[in-house]
């Protein structure tokens, strides 16, 4: 059984790579490697934007969450969807124009120093500084759940899988640059897609819906209406604080350099509007369904109960795929794509925070303020040696199997 779905795992990063090699050739320069030439169409700027920013975390965080504490959970997926929303509503259009007009900046940090007259580069630095220490961390996390979820899987050491998916994840951004990590969130966005849709609605097929209320009490849950109670906190009713926290997720839309990166790569202004449609869309139905997944997979699992001390209980999706593919339909290989949504979940945006803190070292720092004549294929060798170097320092970051992915 586990055979056929390390085999399905192999096939999708074997694809993932193929990608990495075939777009190799098309990087002249630092922005094809940093922006693709400015030449992404709607769909996959949608899909890669909205990949990249739902890491691992959407389908092994929050579900879990939702798993562990309840629905009162679901004020964070309300809050990144109100920020998505705005962001391609408010922001999209106006960076896509003005980092063109803006001496055609290609990176946040350069758009910023261009944009603002920052003539000694004190902006850009900074920056670029940010970007890159807060990265290091999201990275590390990206990898440390690709770490989990191998070692899940596929019962090895935690290091082991950890390396296997940093390797993978390193050789196509390190190959393709801006290009391969787009155009592999495009078909990882649409694997999490299907998988996320396809899992729920499965279970309560093979649990029947008369199960959901029953099973819940049985798991643990000391009252099922008010697990499924956004407004109610640990018995009692929810404090504003604990909302504005919650909803206060959707902020950082407005500044996460590596959505902000495909706007600024969007081909024009007819592509951006099909882009806007496909991703508010995109971001609702994952947002609400893994949120559902929480609740439909303590059900689902019953009688076996997630620990919800340590980070077990971020393990609900995985487990749901298991029991589903192994046990009661017993395909297992159709079970392995599925669980390659979380795979693509990871990597897709792994990849593009190694690409952003990679272009905040080479042009910004190296290029924008420390050695301004650099040629161009100077600083597409500098950006390559940093997006190993960084993948290898996350790598260390997200070496403790403890750590938690949320």
């Amino acid at each position: 059984m586990t055979g056929w779905i390390v085999f399905a795992f192999a096939l999708y990063m074997g694809g993932m790579l193929i990608i990495g090699i075939s777009t190799a050739k098309k990087n002249k320069n630092a922005d094809d490697y940093f922006l693709g030439g400015r030449n992404l169409g709607g769909w996959v700027a949608a899909l890669s934007a909205q990949a990249s920013d739902m890491s691992g975390w959407l389908l092994m965080g929050l579900p879990g969450c939702i798993y562990a504490f309840g629905t009162n959970q679901a004020w964070i997926a309300i809050g990144l969807f109100i920020g998505t929303v705005l962001n391609w509503l408010f922001i999209a259009g106006r960076l896509r124009r003005y980092t063109i007009k803006a001496g055609n900046a290609l990176t946040i940090p350069e758009y910023l120093s261009n944009r603002f007259g920052d003539k000694k580069k004190i902006l850009m630095a900074i920056s670029a500084f940010v970007i890159l220490i807060f990265f290091l961390v999201y990275t590390a996390s990206a990898f440390a759940a690709g770490g989990k979820l191998f070692s899940s899987i596929a019962k090895i050491d935690y290091h082991t899988a950890l390396f296997v998916g940093a390797a993978v994840i390193l050789a196509y951004t390190f190959l393709g640059g801006f290009l391969a990590v787009c155009k592999t969130d495009f078909v990882q966005g649409m694997m999490m897609l299907i998988g996320i849709l396809a899992v729920p609605i499965i279970a309560v097929i093979l649990m029947g819906t008369g199960q959901i209320i029953p099973n819940l009490m049985d798991s643990g849950v000391s009252d099922a209406s008010d697990f499924l109670n956004i407004f109610i906190e640990n018995g009692g009713t929810i404090k504003p604080m604990s909302i504005a926290s919650q909803l206060a997720w959707g902020l950082g839309y407005c500044g996460i350099p590596h959505i902000l990166v495909r706007f600024m790569a969007i081909k024009d202004e007819k592509e951006l509007s099909k882009s806007k449609k496909v991703a508010i869309v995109w971001v609702l139905l994952s947002l609400v369904v893994a949120c559902i997944i929480g609740v439909i997979g303590r059900a689902y699992l019953f009688p076996t109960v997630l620990e919800t001390k340590g980070s077990q209980y971020e393990n609900v999706y995985i487990e749901m795929i298991m029991k589903m593919f192994t046990e009661d339909v017993k395909i297992p290989f159709i079970g392995g794509l599925l669980l390659c949504g979380i795979l693509a979940a990871i990597m897709s945006t792994a990849d593009s925070q190694l690409l952003v803190s990679s272009s905040s070292i080479s042009q910004d720092l190296f290029k924008g303020v420390f050695f301004k004549n650099l040629k161009e294929k100077t600083v597409l060798l500098i950006a390559r040696i940093c997006v190993f170097v960084i993948a290898i320092i996350a790598f260390v970051i997200a070496w403790n199997p403890d750590s938690s992915i949320m």
